[in-house]
């Protein structure tokens, strides 16, 4: 079953992809390395994957969550690394020469996910492992709490990759001043050290809230990731008119935020429920810019 989606109209700067004859602004709903392999060389400039977390469970339907997510694989760990590993190597084929991939993982696979994206895209073109620290319900009794997501960030080719620097939050500096010219500054005996004014730049841990349950970005998808978090991801390793790619789209989060950053993009899923949600999304951004 394919499902072509919605094509958001406006004028797009020239992207790094090899898109040439390609449709684009589409979501499908197909299994994604049937999709992926359609698909020509370096045709994406930002690839954000949140495949299942090998949880062995099936999420939904309940009372928030309409739609039903199957994470079960069976074989454990192995069977897992047997499923995603061809997906990887096609996600690898399709970065542009300047793209980027993020791969949302949590505790249970991530680090042999690690060791497979060495394997695939080299060591060398590892940027950065990224902790995605939130605060939800629950406790732990006889260890810490687990409250934080890993995304595995790599290059296609370290230096040739788009990357914005990003400044967010306040300077845990004691005695910070503030010139007349309005930049924070401390008093140091070799003279004034200078701060940049926007804050500090964003480190490799990142305090985004999660959803809570009655948040109006619910969408009613059980496994659902805040925009928050996928604007810091698009913002920092695309620009206006690079294509974002999704092919484990879920709820569409990243292809929502991508279509309201001025992104072009494609989406895939394998789940019909997960595809009318992410539709709705983006029909959703296609009105809300044509008011602007």
């Amino acid at each position: 079953m394919r499902s072509n989606g919605c094509c958001l109209s406006g004028v797009h700067s020239t992207t790094t992809a090899t898109t040439v004859g390609l449709a684009l602004d589409r979501i499908v709903c197909d299994d994604n390395l049937v999709f992926m392999s359609s698909l020509p060389d370096g045709c994406c400039d930002l690839i954000y994957a949140d495949p299942p977390f090998n949880s062995n469970r099936t999420l939904g339907p309940t009372k928030r969550h309409r739609a039903t997510f199957n994470d079960r694989h069976g074989e454990g760990v192995r069977g897992f690394l047997d499923f995603l590993q061809p997906r990887v190597k096609e996600m690898h084929r399709l970065l542009s020469p300047t793209g980027c991939i993020f791969i949302h993982l949590d505790w249970r696979t991530v680090h042999y996910v690690k060791v497979m994206l060495d394997e695939v895209f080299g060591q060398d073109n590892f940027l950065n492992e990224i902790i995605w620290s939130y605060r939800s319900g629950g406790v732990a009794k006889r260890w810490f709490a687990r409250k934080h997501d890993t995304l595995l960030f790599y290059a296609k080719k370290v230096g040739a990759h788009t990357f914005n620097r990003m400044r967010h939050g306040e300077y845990r500096t004691l005695d910070l001043r503030m010139s007349s010219d309005g930049r924070p500054f401390k008093q140091t005996r070799n003279g004034r050290l200078y701060f940049h004014p926007e804050g500090p730049a964003i480190p490799d841990v990142w305090d985004i809230p999660f959803l809570s349950t009655v948040a109006k970005e619910r969408v009613g998808y059980p496994t659902q990731k805040p925009e928050s978090l996928l604007e810091r991801v698009i913002r920092a390793s695309s620009n206006e008119g690079d294509v974002v790619a999704d092919f484990f789209c879920g709820s569409g989060t990243a292809l929502a935020v991508a279509a309201r950053l001025k992104r072009r993009w494609l989406g895939c899923d394998l789940n019909p429920d997960a595809v009318a949600i992410t539709q709705r999304r983006l029909d959703e951004v296609a009105r809300f810019r044509q008011l602007f």
